[in-house]
């Protein structure tokens, strides 16, 4: 499968109706953006099951500032709808298999309790849905499960 652009209109919906989607925050004028496109593409073709998306930052400032880009590229990764992963800087091919193989190893419904803990629960910690963001070390997978 190759990649595909996502646009607003199609962006949510897109996350929602597929198990695994990553995301590619680019700008045609990014060098790094220009480094790790061939990389996300070859391995949208190793992973037909994955959703390789695309967004064109320029294109879709909207979207880029809604999804807090600061940095591009930026990799998001989707599972079950929700994010699991994000890292600004482009990655090495071994790397990606990492988050690819750390974000298919995830325990969903432990990541889905503790989501639905965080939001029923007023707390005095730090502890928000956007905690649940992993955001491991540049070449690192994300852990197996998600840890209180």
């Amino acid at each position: 499968m190759t990649t595909q652009t996502l646009t607003a209109a199609a962006f949510e919906q897109t996350v929602l109706d597929n198990d695994i989607v990553l995301v590619d925050f680019w700008a045609s004028w990014c060098g790094p953006c220009r480094t790790f496109g061939p990389i996300f593409e070859k391995a949208s073709a190793t992973h037909p099951d994955i959703v390789f998306g695309k967004v064109d930052t320029e294109a879709e400032q909207t979207l880029a500032s809604a999804a807090g880009i600061t940095s591009i590229p930026t990799l998001m990764a989707f599972r079950d709808g929700l994010l699991v992963f994000s890292q600004p800087g482009a990655l090495p091919a071994a790397s990606l298999e990492q988050v690819i193989a750390g974000v298919r190893a995830l325990d969903m419904d432990s990541l889905r309790a503790e989501a639905a803990e965080s939001q029923a629960a007023p707390s005095d910690s730090d502890e928000s849905p956007e905690s649940l963001i992993t955001e491991p070390e540049a070449g690192e997978p994300p852990p197996a499960t998600a840890t209180s």
